[in-house]
């Protein structure tokens, strides 16, 4: 599974989730504040994520809301308004096209697309 996030400002970190996904709070406390430094963002930036439950948990919330993250409030099952969805699907799209022959060529097919 892959973690990522865009903004108006380009791409933030992509990267690869070992094991079952059942928090996102170390995925978030590990790249979100690294992406939002990588494409200079300034104060004031919105977090918009899906309904997923492990999005949702009383304890992703709690790390929200201490690290002062200013949440979007979002439909559940609004996949169509989701501007990732397309990326991850043109990801998706090119890195088919160069046909990965292994799990290396194709987290570096990912990392490069």
């Amino acid at each position: 599974m892959l973690w990522g996030c865009v903004t108006s400002a380009g791409t933030g970190n992509l990267v690869k989730i070992e094991g079952r996904m059942d928090s996102t709070q170390q995925i978030l406390e590990n790249n979100v504040q690294e992406s939002v430094t990588k494409l200079k963002l300034r104060r004031g930036w919105v977090f918009q994520q899906d309904n997923d439950p492990k999005h949702c948990s009383k304890s992703t919330r709690a790390f929200m809301q201490r690290n002062k993250y200013n949440v979007l409030e979002w439909p559940s099952l609004s996949p169509d308004l989701n501007i990732i969805e397309n990326l991850w699907d043109d990801l998706k799209q090119a890195v088919h096209a160069r046909t990965p022959s292994n799990i290396t060529e194709l987290q570096r097919f990912c990392q490069e697309e």
